[in-house]
This record gives structure tokens, C-alpha cells and sequence, in this order.
């Protein structure tokens, strides 16, 4: 119930009310004083408006708070919501049932892992069928390079001796190209001499058979020295 207005003239008498009344009577205070006494002053309503302010602001506070809480609750709900508490614990709960089995028959699976493997057919679920192409494949690759990738680790520690007899063997194979080079020119040089003498020895002929018919035979250099060793001999 809103409080009576004490410099409210109409409201019921007071004291206040009383000595409002006989001050307008005697003229000292006018209606139209009253009715500005009753405006609120500029400062009052500046302290108004700061108050909606801070007000909505913690409000705005108050949501941003909601909206952090609801975001960690999104974020942790695979640890916290019932949902998913439910699902791991079926999960645990599978899991402990297996642990269980294993170690009620461990006596068995002992035995079993002691017995060989050879010869024998492991049950698989269809769906790792071509998983298990696929692992063949690899170890089979993998044996086949086994004895190389095992001389390649052994021969880790002597890789820089065998760098320094690779060295080695290229520098004597640029010696070996040099010499090759060389004997290829030689052996060019001996084929034009060849050339040059197979050209000359029938010229040569011609010009011996013509001196023979003019009996005028010069003695040749070569056929001189070696009648000379002929005769010499006998």
C-alpha cells in the first residue's frame, strides 16, 4: 500500500499537510511552487538511469555465466551426462566380464599358448579378411628384403672404409679411363699408319715391276739391309 504524499495537500491531514495549507493561505508559498517541489531534480534521475545500468549489466553478467556453464556442460557431457556414464559402464562392465573368462580358463589358455602354432587355422571374422591379405603381402615383402636390409645394418659400421675404397676406386678408374683414352688415340694413329702404308706398298710394287722391265731395279732401303743380313748369315 503506497505511503501517504505528506506535501501532497489533498492527502489526508497531517502536520505537514496543516502547515502547507496555512502557508498557501497567508500567501507565502503559491500552488505553482508545490507543483515544481514535485518534479524530480535532474540528478535524482541521472542516479536512476546509472541504476538500470548497473542492473542491466548484471543481468548481462548473470547470462554470460549461464552461457559459460552451459558450454562446460557440452564440453564435459561424454563425462558427466547419464548418457554416456550409461555407455561406459557397459562398456567396463563387457570389458570385466572378459577379464573374468580369462582368468577363469587361464589354465587352459596356458596350454594353449605353450602348444605350436604350425599347420593350424585361426578363426577370423570376415571383416579383417583383407586386413590379413594385406599384412601377408608385407611380411613377404619384408623377407624377401630381410638379407638385404641385414647386410646393409651390418655393414653400418664399416661405411666409412667403404667410402674410402669407393674413393679410391674412382680415382683409379679415372687413371684406367685416362690410359684407355690414350691407347685409343694411339691405336687410331697405328690404323692411319696402316692406311698409309697399305696405299704405299702397291704403289711401291708398281714402281719395282716398271724399274725391273727397264732393268734399272734401285736397291730398296728395307731389301738392301736385309740381303745384307742375308748374306751376312751365310
Amino acid at each position: 500500500m503506497a505511503a501517504a504524499n505528506p506535501w501532497d495537500p489533498a492527502s489526508a491531514p497531517s502536520a505537514a499537510g496543516l502547515l502547507l495549507n496555512h502557508l498557501v493561505a497567508s500567501g507565502i508559498v503559491t500552488e505553482e511552487m508545490l507543483d515544481i517541489s514535485k518534479n524530480t531534480a535532474p540528478c535524482f534521475v541521472n542516479f536512476s538511469r546509472l541504476q538500470q545500468i548497473s542492473d542491466l549489466q548484471a543481468e548481462i553478467y548473470q547470462n554470460n555465466l549461464e552461457i559459460e556453464l552451459l558450454k562446460l556442460e557440452k564440453d564435459t557431457a561424454d563425462l558427466i551426462h547419464p548418457t554416456y556414464l550409461v555407455e561406459k559402464y557397459d562398456v567396463l562392465q563387457s570389458m570385466n566380464n572378459h577379464l573374468e573368462a580369462v582368468l577363469k580358463e587361464k589354465h587352459t589358455i596356458r596350454q594353449r599358448l605353450l602348444r605350436p602354432m604350425c599347420q593350424e587355422n585361426l578363426p577370423m571374422e570376415a571383416v579383417y579378411h583383407r586386413y590379413m591379405v594385406h599384412m601377408l603381402e608385407l611380411a613377404v615383402t619384408f623377407i624377401e628384403k630381410m638379407e638385404t636390409n641385414l647386410e646393409i645394418i651390418r655393414n653400418i659400421p664399416h661405411l666409412d672404409a667403404n667410402l674410402k675404397k669407393m674413393s679410391k676406386a674412382l680415382a683409379k678408374m679415372d687413371i684406367l679411363v685416362n690410359k684407355t683414352e690414350e691407347l685409343a688415340e694411339n691405336i687410331l694413329k697405328w690404323r692411319d699408319l696402316q692406311k698409309e702404308i697399305s696405299l704405299y706398298i702397291p704403289r711401291m710394287l708398281t714402281e719395282e715391276n716398271h724399274l725391273h722391265e727397264l732393268d734399272i731395279v734401285p736397291p730398296l732401303p728395307f731389301l738392301s739391309k736385309a740381303h745384307t743380313e742375308t748374306s751376312d748369315t751365310k
